[in-house]
């Protein structure tokens, strides 16, 4: 469950995204344009103390990108290479942002997501003492398998299309520029394949005016 407040961040997320998006290696689009937002999607931290979201937004004209966020209450020690900026957020304070594959909530709850299709976080708002559902912008699912979750941080984050992040044993694949699912095989179109290995579970997502499925990650 994902407990959000209606509240004021200054700067915002996609006016924090504007710079920080062009030096990626996976970004896509003119560097300086508007980052508009698509769709999103979250998970559950466990421990309640870290939010993990997930924005598909667009530079100017450009493809769709894929971009999962972690908000924290102090900085993680670290981790500087992953922090995208600071925030402060008019209910919680300042909150401290990083790039979710280099935060060790995130790896568990994608594998969970991928590969035993745990889905996304339910969303509330609070108002007057009473708990409101926001309906989501986005569907997700993901796959069914009998495979071991990894219940650890990252070992190792190689940031590209797709960033690679090695955790616990498997080796999990965030797609920044979503590709249509409907591919079959160990090389999803449009994503690199990795020498002997093959997918093992994905997870794939739509939303209003992309009915088609697109691939978001998977596992291999």
């Amino acid at each position: 469950m994902a407990l959000l407040h209606r509240a004021e961040l200054r700067p915002s997320k996609l006016e924090l995204l504007a710079p920080w998006l062009p030096g990626r290696p996976w970004f896509a689009g003119a560097a300086g344009a508007p980052v508009s937002r698509v769709a999103a999607y979250r998970f559950d931290d466990p421990a309640g103390a870290v939010g993990m979201e997930t924005l598909l937004v667009r530079a100017g004209d450009g493809p769709v990108l894929q971009v999962p966020l972690t908000y924290r209450g102090a900085p993680l020690a670290g981790a500087d290479r992953f922090l995208v900026g600071v925030v402060e957020h008019s209910v919680l304070g300042r909150r401290w942002v990083y790039d979710a594959a280099g935060d060790p909530v995130y790896p568990p709850a994608l594998a969970a997501a991928v590969l035993a299709d745990a889905g996304q976080a339910q969303e509330f708002f609070e108002v007057d003492g009473e708990r409101q559902v926001r309906e989501p912008s986005m569907t997700v699912s993901g796959s069914r398998t009998d495979r071991a979750l990894p219940a650890g941080p990252a070992d190792e984050v190689v940031d590209g299309d797709p960033t690679v992040i090695r955790a616990g044993g498997v080796e999990l694949a965030l797609v920044r520029r979503p590709v249509p699912a409907s591919a079959a095989g160990p090389a999803p179109t449009g994503v690199p394949a990795s020498a002997g290995l093959t997918i093992a579970g994905r997870l794939v997502g739509a939303w209003p005016g992309q009915d088609a499925e697109v691939l978001l990650a998977f596992v291999r």
